[in-house]
């Protein structure tokens, strides 16, 4: 292990997010609030750890997948403490383990929240909750990429580490470029939904906060009845296209940019992708129809919510948790399901749940065929055995996550809808679940263990599992010889 590069890493991300904090400093001016010295002291609390931990830069720069996945561990990890102390400073979240889990689930873009007044929250706090959806989005560590100086190849491992999905797709030869390529089209959508958001009649600071949070697939919003507040029908929908439009690989923007239309087109998983929604949102409909006036409203809001919970954003128009179990059993399964690899959403990625089932064919046809050869194939290209083999390991991992979070919480929650969706939608970073933790409840009431247990699950979640489960490795801190 390199600690010296590890050390310098962290100390760069700190003054990162020193920067990310003056935001919500800046909103608290605007508006008068007295939440002002709460995030000026952890703004400089941050900095001040930035100096301390980079002011000697690394005789050896170089780092391996080790170094990369600890890295991007330890960097959220710190990420969200730093994150947490203004909510404690301000006293808005008193206790510590609750600050923590709110800027964990933040920054992972998952939207589970323990608070029960929202719209109690300062400008500032709202602003910041927000933000650390927006960060986390794309990842603080990507965002590092486009100011640090530091050269080589080696700078793929931390964005491997941090970018969702089986794979990581390189947009140019420079990881600094790619870097660079992904936060400018991440930044423009942005924009583009606050201004259509802004032309349908939304408050300026509520585009803000919504824009953010849509881009992050997070779900975090300014009032407690979440999207329904608006009464909107084409802000509804605004925001229902651009949670789909951030649930896709930016690999298909970068494509469609290039104006490579025929690749972008082609790739396999956004089919799937918007399948499954138009698909799941149908069955929904006819399934909640007696629930709504007319067929079109009950698809204006089964698109929505399926949107919402493919991609993970966690953002509703209604009680969801009130409709019949197919749906909510559909609803579910979309947990778990997830957005596209490359994309801001959560979730196992329908990259792998299509080369699953390809994986499944391959093995019904061969043993059918024994002397048949096949190979699994994927937008044209034949795939890697070791890619199939890192998503079979990750699937083993997230099943052993899964069942031993949920035996944890099963000690403290007798409600097993609760128990089971509460891990769910932390692991997958979906945001709300079902029944005690559904889109109008909150997480308050678990006890500390159980919050730090899904905060651990989020933050597994949000990094691909195995960036967490190598900090508990103890071959992992051994120095390098």
């Amino acid at each position: 292990m390199n600690f010296a590069i590890v050390r310098y890493l962290i100390g760069w991300m700190l003054g990162i997010e020193s920067v990310f904090l003056l935001c919500p400093a800046l909103t608290a001016v605007i508006y008068g609030e007295e939440e002002l010295p709460a995030y000026l002291i952890a703004a400089a609390f941050s900095l001040a750890g930035a100096a301390l931990l980079c002011h000697r830069k690394p005789k050896n720069t170089r780092f391996y997948a080790r170094e990369g996945y600890v890295t991007v561990a330890l960097c959220w990890l710190i990420l969200a403490v730093i994150g947490a102390l203004p909510f404690v400073l301000s006293g808005e979240i008193p206790f510590f383990v609750d600050a923590l889990f709110e800027t964990v689930s933040g920054f992972t873009t998952t939207g589970a929240t323990i608070l029960s007044d929202v719209e109690a929250l300062s400008h500032a706090s709202m602003l910041w909750r927000c933000l650390t959806h927006w960060v986390g989005g794309m990842g603080v560590l990507v965002f590092m990429l486009i100011v640090l100086p530091l050269a080589g190849g080696q700078t793929i491992f931390l964005m491997r580490a941090e970018s969702p999905g089986p794979s990581v797709s390189k947009m140019s030869p420079h990881m600094r470029d790619t870097a660079t390529i992904l936060y400018a089209i991440y930044f423009g959508l942005t924009v583009l939904q606050m201004l259509l958001l802004l032309i349908g009649g939304m408050p300026f600071f509520d585009a803000i906060c919504v824009s953010l949070g849509t881009a992050g697939t997070g779900g975090f919003g300014n009032w407690n009845d979440s999207i329904a507040h608006y009464n909107s029908a084409y802000l509804q929908n605004v925001i229902t296209v651009f949670m789909i439009l951030f649930g896709i690989n930016f690999s298909a923007y970068f494509l469609i940019l290039t104006r490579k239309f025929r690749q972008a087109f082609r790739i396999e998983e956004i089919r799937v992708y918007l399948g499954v929604i138009f698909v799941f949102a149908g069955l929904i409909a006819f399934n909640v129809r007696p629930m709504f006036g007319s067929l079109r409203e009950s698809f204006h809001h089964s698109l929505f919510q399926v949107a919402s919970i493919i991609t993970t954003t966690g953002f509703s128009t209604m009680d969801f948790d009130q409709w019949p179990a197919f749906s909510r059993a559909l609803l579910v399964l979309l947990m778990f399901i997830g957005a596209c690899a490359g994309s801001t959403g959560g979730g196992m990625k329908c990259s792998r749940i299509l080369l699953l089932g390809k994986s499944v064919k391959k093995e019904l046809m061969c043993l059918i065929h024994p002397r048949l050869v096949r190979v699994n194939k994927m937008d044209g290209q034949r795939v890697a055995h070791e890619v199939i083999r890192s998503i079979n390991v990750f699937v083993v991992a997230y099943a052993g996550i899964f069942i031993v979070s949920l035996l944890i919480i099963a000690f403290s929650c007798e409600d097993l809808v609760t128990c089971f969706t509460s891990v769910a939608t932390t692991l997958n970073n979906v945001g709300p679940g079902l029944s005690l933790c559904g889109p109008t409840c909150n997480f308050g009431f678990f006890p500390p263990v159980s919050k730090l247990v899904l905060i651990f699950d989020m933050l597994a979640g949000r990094l691909e599992l195995f960036p967490m489960l190598l900090l508990f490795t103890p071959g992992t801190w051994q120095r390098n010889k």
